[in-house]
């Protein structure tokens, strides 16, 4: 008998194989679900979420019946072209990985988030006055409550806190955060920038510096 459950959720077979692979690497029993039915006809200690087609309030429903449920983990499959709209539940237990990752990456995922693996180390933590950045599970709190951001707000803010007293042009931060093949202009980290603001409030947002002609720059 299998030590884990995994219960796959999808509306297409396009990644049935792959996630079955589970169950030779780590000897996991794979269950299959559409996310509009769920059944959830097994105990389960992880889901595996194909996310294409799922709208991010349906997302947030699976999120608070895996709450429900023993705050049970998700690991979310996103095509590459999603990721600039990807917005992981704030509560949940939650990681990705991009459509044509390979099995490797998929059961490392899958035993950090069933808790296989070392708990989050010293580095994957930046503390910044109340603000917490867990660099191993994407997400992001203020006081111990968890700030609700995209995936890309949460990229740019995590970069330039990585990266503090250095500024950064916007085209670079195009080039290090959206990656080689965007080809949207540089307002759109302004407007990710205001947006970061907003949602982290005035102290940390005074960390976010606007240096004029050039882009911004995170003072530590």
């Amino acid at each position: 008998m299998s030590d884990k459950n995994v219960l796959f959720m999808a509306r297409t077979t396009r990644f049935h194989e792959f996630v079955r692979t589970l169950g030779t690497t780590m000897g996991a029993e794979v269950f299959a679900a559409t996310p509009d039915s769920p059944g959830a006809a097994h105990d389960f200690d992880l889901l595996v979420l194909d996310a294409d087609g799922v709208r991010a309030d349906r997302l947030e429903q699976i999120s608070k019946w895996l709450e429900s449920r023993g705050n049970i983990p998700m690991l979310l499959i996103v095509d590459e072209e999603a990721l600039p709209e990807l917005h992981l539940p704030a509560h949940a237990r939650a990681d990705f990985l991009c459509s044509g990752a390979s099995t490797v990456e998929l059961e490392v995922r899958a035993r950090r988030l069933m808790g296989e693996d070392d708990p989050f180390l010293a580095e994957d933590i930046i503390k910044i006055d109340s603000m917490t950045i867990n660099l191993a599970t994407y997400q992001v709190y203020l006081d111990d409550e968890p700030v609700d951001l995209t995936l890309m707000e949460y990229s740019l803010l995590s970069f330039l806190a990585t990266h503090p007293n250095r500024a950064y042009s916007r085209e670079v931060l195009l080039h290090r955060v959206w990656g080689f093949e965007y080809c949207g202009g540089t307002r759109t980290v302004d407007v990710h920038i205001r947006r970061i603001r907003s949602k982290v409030g005035p102290q940390i947002a005074g960390h976010i510096t606007t240096v004029r002609g050039v882009g911004y720059l995170f003072k530590d």
